[in-house]
């Protein structure tokens, strides 16, 4: 145990420096190299080609096989620019971070933080969210800030998302410690600003909604708008754009300000319709290569009993 832990370390600073000296280089540079990355990864190593045409041709079937592999490739050659860009958050300054990422209606989530109020923040895995970990930069005041984040297995590689993740003064918080984090802060008298990933597949135990997205019967995870409506936060929807190659406009779209008038599982709903139009409107930019949908209702059903699933998917 005592080796693996000094290798996870040897193995941290390792990647850690490489990464650091591979970020001080230009983005120009860094998109040179993930030009060299797409050829490899989509024409040699065909890195989830199956899951990523499987994902596309299920979520369009209006859509023909030439347009499909459009998309496809093009999917592939921003996967390759989203890595070029998270190493570059290892030492992007904020000058920089502002030039490439900007914010509209900021002065909306201020003003409800201004007011006490707590904010969760609703996005999808869509162009470039290790950017969004940027979002204190327009912010003010002295509340919370968090978001929240799936531990990866490795420790090494999990400390370094840490450490990226909170360049910006942004509290990464586990799925396991959200609701104890949130709440807690809430109780004791602290407003926040919180971001939800919310668009991963659910595990069987944690199913309780299921919604049509993307043209399928999907399992979601139904965890922000629980907490959202327990501290009677307001709902907001982070649409992000590409504007260019490393530019992005993150424009902050206000879902409900009172949330708990709005009807059971209508903020989750609310979240996968306004994410289906933003990937409908360029599909490119999800994150095809998840096998989101490897969950199904029948598995669902197999799984438990009529009035076990009754309960389960009655519960927010």
């Amino acid at each position: 145990m005592h080796l693996i832990h000094r290798m996870n370390i040897i193995l941290y600073y390792l990647v850690y420096v490489f990464w650091f000296l591979a970020s001080l280089l230009p983005l120009r540079v860094l998109y040179f190299f993930s030009d060299l990355n797409y050829l490899l990864l989509y024409f040699v190593f065909r890195y989830r080609r199956k899951i990523v045409r499987n994902n596309l041709t299920s979520s369009f079937p209006e859509k023909s096989t030439k347009e499909i592999i459009s998309i496809e490739k093009e999917f592939y050659r921003h996967f390759c620019d989203l890595f070029a860009e998270t190493i570059k958050l290892f030492s992007i300054s904020e000058k920089q971070m502002r030039q490439r990422l900007t914010f509209e209606n900021a002065e909306m989530i201020n003003a409800y933080l201004g007011q006490g109020r707590s904010v969760s923040l609703f996005l999808g895995h869509y162009c470039n969210w290790e950017w969004i970990s940027s979002i204190p930069l327009c912010l003010q005041g002295e509340q919370k800030r968090g978001q929240i984040y799936h531990a990866l297995e490795n420790p090494a590689f999990d400390k370094l998302f840490l450490y990226l993740r909170s360049r910006f003064t942004t509290e990464c918080i586990t799925m396991e410690d959200t609701f104890r984090t949130v709440v807690g802060w809430e109780r004791s008298g602290h407003n926040s600003c919180v971001g939800y990933i919310s668009d991963q597949a659910p595990g069987y135990p944690n199913i309780h909604y299921f919604t049509q997205f993307l043209n399928h019967d999907t399992p979601v995870f139904t965890g922000a708008e629980r907490i959202t409506r327990l501290i009677d936060a307001v709902a907001v929807y982070v649409d992000i754009t590409r504007t260019d190659r490393g530019h992005y406009t993150c424009k902050f779209v206000l879902m409900s300000d009172a949330v708990k008038d709005v009807p059971r599982f209508g903020i989750t709903e609310q979240y996968f319709r306004m994410l289906e139009d933003q990937i409908k409107a360029s599909p490119p930019y999800w994150l095809w290569s998840h096998n989101r949908w490897k969950r199904t209702r029948e598995g669902f059903n197999q799984l438990y009993s009529e009035e076990e699933r009754a309960k389960r998917l009655s519960r927010l």
